[in-house]
């Protein structure tokens, strides 16, 4: 069965198979294994968070790492004003401390 569909098999079909694995190897390595490698390095940051490290979060607040649970993380936001996020709201590390 497969040697009779080999011998229907002409250049044009496979060029067009040829052009969709390059399309798809293509779509793989500029949009999938990039998120891919992303995610993994958010998870390590997430994974090694600390107190005292200076963060902003997914909604854009900015604030200090004062508490870490298992799935939360607590930070202050100015003295006195502690915020509870989950853990997954974390998005990077800010690079200059907050004021």
């Amino acid at each position: 069965m497969l040697q009779s569909i080999l011998l229907q098999m002409t250049p044009q079909s496979i060029s067009q198979i040829a052009l969709w694995a390059g399309l798809i190897g293509i779509f793989y390595f500029f949009m999938i294994r990039p998120q891919q490698k992303k995610q993994a390095e958010l998870k390590k940051f997430i994974e090694n968070l600390k107190k005292g490290d200076v963060i902003v979060t997914s909604g854009g607040l900015h604030g200090t790492v004062v508490g870490i649970n298992e799935n939360t993380v607590t930070i202050e936001v100015d003295k006195g004003m502690r915020l509870l996020f989950d853990k997954s709201s974390v998005a990077r590390m800010k690079s200059t401390p907050t004021e």
